[in-house]
Parts: C-alpha cells; structure tokens; sequence
C-alpha cells in the first residue's frame, strides 16, 4: 500500500510551497484557524455569538461568518472582538 503525507498530498495536488495556489491554501488555511480560535475563546468565555456581537457591536450572522472563515476579517475588528469582547490579548507574528 502506497500511503501519501498531508504535505506531499498538498505538493501533489496545490504544488510546492512558493506557488501560488500552494500559497493561497496556506492563507486559506490560516484564515479558518483564526476563525476556529476565535470560536473557542467565545465558547470558553460562556457568550453565544449574539452577545459577543452585542457588545462588539456587531450582527451575529457576521461573528457566525468569522468563526467560519477568518478571512476578510480587519484588524481593527479582530481587536476589538478579541479584547473588548473577550477580554484577551491579540498576538500577531510575522515569519
């Protein structure tokens, strides 16, 4: 049995890292993981999604779609969701 790695199923069918659809997943992927952490942190702090956009100042149908995809999500918002609205501390590292 031939069995594949993640990474080499990723090579084989984006490309190698530095492409651009292989570069475009990565940024996809990360984008979901934000989403994900975010979701969490609001599950932890006991919210549902339309009391933290309460007091974020936000509609719920919009944290349901960041949860879901972190993508086009602004600084600014993820700021404020995450300090105001979580009481937590954004971490940003650039490689």
């Amino acid at each position: 049995m031939n069995t594949k790695s993640w990474k080499q199923i990723k090579d084989d069918v984006y490309g190698v890292k530095g492409t651009s659809r292989r570069d475009d997943l990565e940024r996809d992927f990360e984008s979901f993981k934000i989403g994900l952490l975010l979701r969490q942190a609001r599950e932890s702090n006991n919210l549902t999604q339309s009391e933290l956009a309460n007091i974020v100042n936000k509609k719920r149908e919009y944290i349901s779609k960041i949860e879901n995809n972190g993508s086009n999500l602004t600084l600014k918002t993820l700021f404020d969701i995450v300090e105001k609205g979580l009481n937590k501390r954004v971490r940003i590292s650039i490689e």
